[in-house]
Order: C-alpha cells, then structure tokens, then sequence
C-alpha cells in the first residue's frame, strides 16, 4: 500500500469522478504551461532589452568615433595642404635643399597624425568596452534578482556571444579606418614628392633654355656685326 493513501486529501481524490480528475489534472497542466510560458517571455524581453541597450550604446559609441576620426582627418588635410604651400613657393624661391628638409617635416608631421589617430581609436574603443560591460554587468543584475539559475546560465551566454560580436564588429572599424588613414595619408606623401620633384625640374628646364637662347642670341649678334665690318673694310680697299 502506497504510504500516501492514508493521507484524507489522496483518498477523496481517488474517490472522484474520473472527469472530476480530468479536469483537476487538465488545470494543473494549463497551470505549469502558463508558468512555464511567463518565465519564457521574461527571458524573452530581458534577453531583446539587453540587446537593444547594447546596440544603442555601440551605435552612440561608433557615432562618436566616426566624429572624432573626421575632425582629425579634417585637420591633417589642413595641415598637409598648408605644408605642401609652403613646399612649392620654398622650392620656387630657394630651391630643392630647403624643398627636401620640408619633405622631412611633412613625412614628420604625417608619422604624428597617424599616431594621434591610432590613439584616438585605442581610445574610443576602451571606452565602448567598458560602457558595454558596465550595461552588462547592470543588466545581470537585474536578472539575478528576477529569474532563476538556469535563465542565468541563458542569459550569461548570450552577453558573451553580444559582447564579443560586439567586440569583434569594433576591432574591424577600427583596423579599416586606420588603413584608410594611412593609406591617405602614404598617398599625400607621395603626391607632395612627386610635386616637389616635377617643379624642381621644370625650374632647371627653363633656366637651361633661357640660358642657351641667350647664347645664342649674344653669339649669332656678335658673328653677324663682325662679318659686315670685314666686308666694309674690302670694299674701302678696292674703292682706293
């Protein structure tokens, strides 16, 4: 005999109609699927709410980056299209010596902006790292103090695979713009080069040319007045 049948509330249990027990255990059903559906639709939403916050918070966080990586962008523009000014009026007035120490300034000036830029972007990405860990950590918190451990366990795996996604997706905007950079920048480089190079030799071409014409002009004047004075001279002498 089962020890629970002396128990009054098992006895008249069995003693019930059979649908009586149909509907008592149809009810208990019904009751642990609404249970069980409520704990899935919380999980649900804390799950989408941290996605969300997440994804506000990299969103805020690559905004911001983007913005700062203009205006450094903006300003090394500046600052190479006024030293490539000053390159080209240097190499005009006094000449490829000074041109060259400029090129040196210039390949000076570029190694700093890409290691401002580089820390900007170390920068920017600590700081979108630890915003998202500090709304992890919130977030976790608040689903200890709700839902079960096993929910927990859920919800830990999905912030591991959200952080590191998120993670991953920065790393690679970081390492674009930063080839991007020195990409731009390499090319700036090598475009004021070649412009100091090409002014320097058309500079040399046209002194060469205006030297020679002048030559020749001075040479051809001075051959043409000595011929005419000799002929001048012979016919004096027959005249006598």
């Amino acid at each position: 005999m089962s020890p629970l049948l002396p128990l009054p509330f098992v006895r008249n249990f069995i003693k019930l109609e059979p649908v009586v027990v149909v509907v008592v255990i149809v009810v208990v059903v019904v009751v642990v699927v609404v249970v069980v559906v409520v704990v899935v639709v919380v999980v649900v939403v804390v799950v989408v709410v941290l996605v969300v916050i997440v994804v506000m918070v990299v969103v805020i966080e690559v905004i911001g980056l983007v913005a700062v990586l203009v205006v450094v962008l903006v300003v090394a523009v500046v600052v190479v299209v006024v030293v490539v000014v000053v390159l080209v009026v240097e190499v005009v007035v006094a000449g490829a010596a000074v041109a060259a120490v400029k090129v040196a300034a210039v390949a000076i000036i570029v190694v700093v902006v890409v290691v401002v830029v580089v820390v900007v972007v170390v920068v920017v990405v600590v700081v979108v790292v630890a915003v998202v860990v500090a709304v992890v950590v919130a977030v976790e918190a608040v689903v200890v103090e709700v839902v079960q451990v096993v929910v927990v366990v859920v919800v830990e795996v999905v912030i591991i695979i959200v952080v590191v996604v998120v993670v991953v997706v920065v790393v690679i905007v970081v390492v674009v713009v930063v080839v991007v950079v020195v990409v731009v920048v390499v090319v700036v480089v090598v475009v004021v080069v070649v412009v100091v190079v090409v002014v320097v030799v058309v500079v040399v071409v046209v002194v060469v040319v205006v030297v020679v014409v002048v030559v020749v002009v001075v040479v051809v004047a001075g051959g043409g007045s000595g011929g005419a004075f000799v002929v001048r001279q012979k016919n004096i002498k027959e005249t006598i």
